[in-house]
């Protein structure tokens, strides 16, 4: 008798353990997105159609608080290390070092040998590891995705290129033109009727369709839509002929009491105003000025519209092969709207591009146009914040971003908490059920993950991600910030400022003056993170964008 209610404790006993042994790991689906605008989504605001991101974005978490680097390879890099961009070997983006961080410790352009890559980390967990479309994280073949995690991978090696793929060069460094690798391999032509949202969305279905289904999956789909140049299928473009017309100032205003409306931001915010160079407002410029400006707005809204019907493609596969409900789907974009002039662009080759385009205003969106739409829409889109892409301010940094993950106790909301493009990494390796801190890797010594893991925030067992009293410090271009809890210390080239982001998320009052305890204890914790961190400043002034 002992011995048969023995036995049968230890089935009751083991019973749970198994059952919990035997549910699979979820997949993971991270998708990026180019310089797309705070309020282009619908779900943020926004009036192009993108049915299928927000319908992701409302059955997850919009993540209200998330922040990136100012721009695309730094953020990257932080992405899939886990830890701060100077650390990551993109201190600077590679096209714009300056002459005193050339060659230097966290400076190389791609991820270093010390970084762990989050691909490598799933990889070694058992997930198959997939990607399609930009990488921006070095152009050698050992630094090719392929060698730093992917087992799949489709990649733009470059930070932009033509969508149409008009500008293929298979040797990295040609002035003007783009390198396509498949697996290690450079591409001498792309398929015919290439279109950049069509193209990565169908090599990631693709690999995502001869994957072992034993094994969970990582997926890295990374668009370069909507990043210039401004191009787009014709019939996408015809949908917002015309929407543009009443300008960026009224767009901003429309979206800005969307986003009230929906929750994303405090009804009593102030925007910070509209900074337009040489001041020029919608009402100024000139019929001609006015209509290459709604032409090139139309363009853009176009491409965000194309990149969602993909992501609807992607989203349908996962559907059809019973993958989707365990799969976890992070959105994010990787900086704020871009605001920059290409005539005054510092960009390699581009002088070349727009020397041989074709911008007349019926050609504009065409393969052979090379267009972007400049600070006015920009700031309809990153609006209430201050500024755009480039700059350290909550414009250049804060981003659309939704988690959706089955079972989390927080779907279905609208979150405000502070975070970090660093916190992807701690936060999916936990997931995959990896272990992630530590300065040690598989017997080398490497940089510890500066992140924090969301998972415990996301199923209700933490109030939390970041502590209130945790200095986390950025820097790109010379341009500086702190930010501890609310409080938020900048330095654009002209000095300290001090925000409080509780009640002034658009940046409009300095605080510098009224707590000069605050910003003398911010600016000492920047210090230490500069010294931490091998923050080099630029011997030459920030020009970018």
């Amino acid at each position: 008798m002992r011995l048969k209610l023995l036995a049968a404790l230890l089935v009751t006993v083991a019973a749970p353990a198994a059952a919990q042994e035997a549910k699979p790991r979820p997949n993971i689906l991270v998708i990026v997105a180019d310089d797309l605008g705070y309020s282009d989504l619908g779900a943020f605001g926004g009036e192009i159609a993108t049915p299928n991101l927000d319908a992701i974005a409302r059955q997850g978490v919009r993540l209200t608080g998330f922040h990136t680097a100012p721009t695309c390879s730094p953020t990257r890099a932080m992405l899939l290390s886990g830890t701060d961009n100077h650390l990551a070997g993109l201190g600077n983006m590679a096209e714009m070092l300056a002459p005193n961080q050339r060659g230097l410790p966290g400076y190389e352009g791609y991820l270093p040998a010390n970084v762990v890559s989050l691909p490598e980390r799933l990889r070694d967990l058992g997930y198959t590891t997939l990607m399609s479309g930009k990488w921006h994280l070095g152009t050698q073949p050992e630094n090719d995705p392929s060698r730093r995690g992917f087992d799949q991978a489709f990649a733009l090696l470059q930070g932009a290129s033509n969508h149409f793929g008009n500008d293929v060069s298979s040797t990295p460094g040609t002035p003007g033109k783009a390198t396509y690798r498949e697996n290690g391999k450079a591409l001498e032509v792309l398929p015919g009727g290439f279109y950049s949202s069509d193209h990565f969305a169908t090599k990631l279905i693709e690999f995502l369709g001869k994957a072992d289904r034993s094994k969970p999956f990582f997926a890295y789909l990374t668009f370069t839509a909507p990043h210039w140049p401004l191009q787009a299928p014709a019939a996408d473009i015809a949908k917002y002929r015309g929407r543009y017309d009443a300008g960026f100032e009224k767009l901003r205003a429309e979206r800005l009491a969307r986003q009230q409306a929906l929750g994303l931001i405090p009804a009593n915010v102030t925007p910070h105003p509209i900074v337009l160079d040489e001041g020029r407002s919608w009402a100024s410029l000139s019929d001609a000025e006015k209509r290459e400006q709604t032409t090139l707005m139309e363009i853009y809204a176009a491409m965000v519209d194309r990149m969602d019907q993909n992501v609807g493609r992607v989203i349908a596969h996962l559907k059809a092969t019973g993958q989707y409900e365990n799969t976890i789907i992070l959105f994010l974009a990787d900086n704020g709207a871009e605001g920059i002039d290409l005539q005054r662009s510092r960009v390699p080759g581009m002088a070349e591009r727009l020397k041989h385009a074709d911008n007349r205003l019926e050609n504009l969106g065409a393969a052979t146009s090379y267009a972007a739409y400049g600070p006015g829409w920009a700031q309809a889109a990153t609006t209430p914040s201050f500024l755009y892409k480039g700059f350290i301010t909550e414009g250049g940094t804060r981003v659309a971003a939704f988690v959706s993950w089955p079972g989390a106790s927080r779907q279905g909301r609208i979150d405000h908490a502070f975070g970090t493009v660093m916190d992807v990494v701690p936060t999916f390796v936990e997931a995959a059920g990896g272990e992630w801190r530590g300065s040690s890797y598989r017997g080398r010594a490497v940089q510890p993950v500066r992140g924090r893991s969301w998972t415990d925030y996301l199923f209700g067992r933490s109030d939390r991600v970041h502590a209130p009293d945790e200095a986390i410090g950025s820097e790109l271009f010379g341009r500086r910030a702190v930010r501890q809890g609310d409080w938020k210390l900048v330095d654009l080239g002209d000095g300290w400022k001090l925000y409080d982001l509780a009640t002034d998320p658009g940046e409009t009052r300095d605080l510098a003056a009224s707590h000069p305890n605050r910003v003398k204890a911010l600016a000492a914790a920047w210090d230490d993170y500069a010294r931490q961190s091998g923050v080099v400043l630029p011997s030459t002034p920030a020009t970018f964008p």
